[in-house]
């Protein structure tokens, strides 16, 4: 599988950072890591080898960027309205500098997101705050409210990076246009807040599938298999 380490300054974070982009052509998938995890950790789990042939085929392009959790969401050692303020720069870096390098690269300008656990939050909310760029969204284990960062903090940022919040007031026609995953263990503790997401975009009749695997947790077996899953789902034409 070919693969390639690249490391720049990004202008929008004011900082380094890293990404490991997976194949040489095919549908552009931007994949998140889970809470504090770094650009490295969906290889070094083996979720990225358990989409090998899709990669191995040239179906897919897999850019894994580095996150900023540390500065946003599990940094308390700063306000709550920073901590969000900070990952609204990262949902701009994603876009402006992650998705458009994607799109160049491989001529889509749409993209697939995924991801596992807090991955799935990132997955979901950028999906959901830009469906003009989304064809595909893939979360696994995720959870959708973020207010239990923030210590009781609200304000527009959080509104607008609360998907159970926003979609309920989304009328983007692109979202009905976009395959939905939410995939979830039967037995994982993230099982309540994938069926409140699920229930709200009945609700709007957004087309989408609750994947509830049986006797499954939150942990990586269970995404490794959920994933080249979905990926066969996926229409490549």
């Amino acid at each position: 599988m070919q693969e390639e380490y690249v490391k720049w300054y990004s202008p929008i974070l004011g900082k380094e950072t890293e990404m490991l982009i997976f194949g040489h052509s095919g549908i552009p998938v931007i994949i998140f890591p889970t809470s504090m995890g770094t650009y490295h950790q969906n290889k070094d789990f083996y979720l990225i080898e358990s989409v090998s042939w899709f990669v191995d085929n040239g179906l897919v392009k897999i850019y894994c960027p580095d996150s900023v959790d540390e500065y946003s969401f599990y940094n308390e050692m700063v306000h709550p309205s920073d901590r969000i303020r900070n990952h609204t720069h990262y949902d701009n870096f994603i876009l402006n500098e992650v998705v458009s390098r994607a799109s160049n690269e491989t001529g889509h300008h749409k993209v697939v997101v995924a991801g596992c656990s807090f991955g799935g939050y990132q997955a979901i909310n950028f999906a959901f705050r830009h469906p003009d760029r989304v064809r595909d969204v893939f979360s696994m284990g995720g959870a959708f409210d973020i207010k239990n960062h923030l210590d009781g903090y609200y304000d527009d940022n959080v509104y607008y990076n609360n998907p159970v919040d926003f979609l309920g007031s989304l009328t983007d026609e692109k979202i009905w246009e976009m395959g939905i995953v939410l995939g979830v263990g039967e037995e994982d503790f993230c099982l309540p807040q994938n069926k409140r997401l699920a229930e709200i975009m009945r609700h709007k009749n957004i087309p989408h599938w609750l994947d509830i695997r049986p006797n499954a947790v939150h942990d990586w077996p269970i995404w490794r298999e959920m994933l080249p899953s979905y990926f066969g789902r996926m229409k490549f034409n």
